[in-house]
Parts: C-alpha cells; structure tokens; sequence
C-alpha cells in the first residue's frame, strides 16, 4: 500500500461509525470516496444518493455511470484512474439539499482528502461542491469551466451529470464542460506561485 492509500485508508477508519450529525440515523453506509489516490484528477459531488447509500461507493447510480461514458469518451480514461467524492459523506433523507451545518461538519474530510490526493485539477460538480471548495457564490451557471485557485489547488466547476439527466437540454453542456476539461488538462501545467483567488474563463468554444 502506497502513502497515500495508506493516509485515506486511515481517513476511512475514523470515519467509521460517525455521529457527528443527524444524517447518521438515516444513512445505511457512509459513503467516504473511491479512485486512484495518485489521481491527477479529482471530481466533488454534493451527496450520496440512494444507490451510493446502498452500496457504500459514491457515483454508482444513473448518474455515475454516465460519469463513466463521459470519462472513457472525451477524456479516454476509466474511473479507476479518477478519484471520486462527495462534499457529504451520508445521504441527506429524500435526497435534500445538504444543510449548512452538515457541510460544515463533513468538510474537513473532503479537504484532507483534497490535500492526501494533491491532484492537478478538482472539478467540482454543481453548487455545492463549487461554493464548498472555492467559497464562491455565483451559481454553477456562471462558474463553470472557470479554472478558480482556491489555495494550492484549481478548482475547475462543471455541471452535475445528474443535470443532463433531469433535463435533457443540458447534455450537450455537460460534454461541453468535459470538452473544456480535457483542453485544459492538455495545456502546460501552470508553476504553484500560492497565490490565491487566481479565476480565469477557459475561452475555448
């Protein structure tokens, strides 16, 4: 086992059997991520859904496996060469919006597991993955296929693949946001200056 497998191995463990919030009389699994821990890319979801509950894995539903065929399809990788998370790590009852205190209280994980995997970009999925990870208020609509510096990472927000399944109007944007990420994983890799709040558009369709 590599360090870092090691470091998210341990991650997992002390978050066995978490009762740090209420989701933990409803959940069945808590559901912590899964993917390569050398990972140069790294996706942030909001919550498990109902099949993740089940299964204790995150993006296993309709929507995962759409996140499939768009990994294997525009990027030419598999999930297996990704790593995958969620900014909670237990269902919310009904699927609701995650409240403040539960993203609170579950967002220090998501960043250690930001900081063990160290990816080259973290896209994150919808709001409140963006609004977690960047502090940014604008919605997804406005912030997608930015390239945002929030610390020592890029953040890079794209719409939630459930979107295109919701509303079928918005797939073509989906791949359009995968598109913009492969251009941008295709460019030269920016030096680490630190600077922060560092936001551009990537002008590319």
């Amino acid at each position: 086992m590599t360090e870092k497998a090691g470091q998210l191995a341990d991650l997992a463990r002390g978050l066995e059997g978490c009762e740090r919030c209420s989701l933990a009389e409803t959940r069945i699994n808590i559901v912590v991520g899964s993917g390569s821990p050398d990972a140069e890319i790294m996706f942030v979801g909001e919550a498990p859904g109902y099949h993740e509950d089940l299964q204790g894995q995150p993006f296993v539903g309709a929507a995962g496996k759409l996140l499939d065929e768009l990994l294997k399809e525009i990027l030419c990788i598999r999930r297996d060469d990704v790593y995958i998370a969620n900014v909670l790590k237990c269902r919310p009852p009904e699927n609701r919006d995650p409240t403040a205190i539960e993203v609170e209280t579950c967002k220090p994980f998501l960043m250690r597991q930001v900081e063990i995997i160290a990816p080259r970009i973290v896209c994150t999925l919808g709001n409140f993955a963006t609004r977690t990870l960047t502090d940014r208020r604008e919605g997804i609509t406005k912030l997608r296929r930015m390239v945002i510096r929030a610390g020592k990472r890029c953040v890079f927000p794209m719409f939630h693949p459930a979107a295109a399944l919701h509303r079928g109007n918005l797939y073509d944007d989906v791949r359009l946001d995968f598109s913009a990420l492969k251009e941008y994983l295709s460019s030269p890799q920016p030096s680490d200056d630190g600077s922060d709040a560092e936001t551009s558009q990537m002008e590319l369709f």
